[in-house]
């Protein structure tokens, strides 16, 4: 590796190397006293995931140990109860990244694109992300995705609307892409077995990618995040430390240069385990009984 390269390195972000856990946990809770800018959230309890249906009682309760480290959240559904999220989030004084979630069950997508109208009907929704990782699935052709975000902008004026996929998806798909009125990029420098000391430096690039495929739009990061448990993928490997150092040189960029970041996840969450793999549970700043993991 040259000098140049080290440099650059060394400069993108901290020096886990030279401060004990206590100095970066110390980190980690002055990022999130300051409010970071949003972060994914489910309000999924032990024994539960998609397909439970989820009560207002629990929403608040899970909401609760969030909201005073966050400025927005970021839903995936509007559904199974979920649809009840963003009215108490605005209740709480967050902001809300509505997710519509769509996949090859039609049927069941017209529920959640009627259920995201009214939310939207009723001033509840921020932005509207209609769609997650759908192509990076196959579950719809793009021309069907892109009559569910025509829909979207027609029934909710007013109300941002965008499409949640990989960043590279936007770059693939430029229609995709042209239709959003923001681009929601999510960057996973893990899933893409990046060693943890560069994985900011990659972070930054997918952000490029997502710009170039954007022509000016804004572009907010939707989801990226690095778990402390499980298998590794890949160069990247799972621990408290990475973790930790990931999240504070995100949370260093993001201020630095004013880019909107959604952190995954809240909580842990055992079902990803089936479509993720043991590492699939581990991604929450919180463990899944509400307690945290790095502040």
């Amino acid at each position: 590796m040259s000098n140049v390269y080290q440099r650059r390195l060394s400069l993108a972000g901290i020096d886990a190397a030279g401060l004990s856990m206590e100095d970066l946990r110390a980190l980690v809770r002055k990022i999130l006293e300051g409010k970071i800018h949003g972060i994914s959230f489910s309000p999924y309890v032990e024994g539960q995931g998609p397909g439970t249906q989820v009560t207002a009682d629990q929403i608040n309760e899970r909401l609760s140990v969030i909201s005073p480290y966050t400025q927005w959240i970021r839903t995936f559904s509007c559904s199974e109860g979920n649809e009840l999220i963003p009215a108490i989030a605005k209740q709480a004084g967050l902001k809300t990244l509505v997710g519509v979630w769509l996949d090859d069950n039609r049927e069941q997508n017209e529920i959640e694109m009627a259920n995201a109208i009214e939310i939207a009907a009723a001033g509840h929704v921020d932005i509207l992300g209609v769609g997650n990782e759908v192509l990076l699935r196959g579950d719809l052709t793009e021309d069907e995705i892109l009559d569910y975000i025509a829909r979207a902008k027609a029934a909710a004026p007013g109300v941002p609307v965008g499409y949640v996929d990989a960043y590279f998806e936007f770059n693939d798909h430029p229609r995709i892409a042209d239709a959003c009125d923001v681009i929601l990029a999510n960057c996973y420098p893990f899933w893409e077995g990046c060693p943890a000391e560069h994985a900011l430096l990659y972070m930054k690039e997918m952000y490029r990618r997502a710009q170039a495929a954007a022509n000016g739009k804004p572009v907010i990061i939707s989801e990226t995040g690095w778990p402390n448990i499980g298998t590794a993928e890949g160069g990247s490997v799972p621990s408290e430390q990475n973790a930790i150092k990931y999240f504070i040189d995100t949370y260093r960029w993001a201020e630095e240069e004013n880019i909107e970041i959604f952190w995954f996840s809240s909580f842990d969450e055992a079902w990803k385990v089936d479509a993720e793999g043991d590492v699939g549970a581990y991604w929450g700043l919180w463990d899944k009984d509400g307690n945290p993991k790095y502040f």
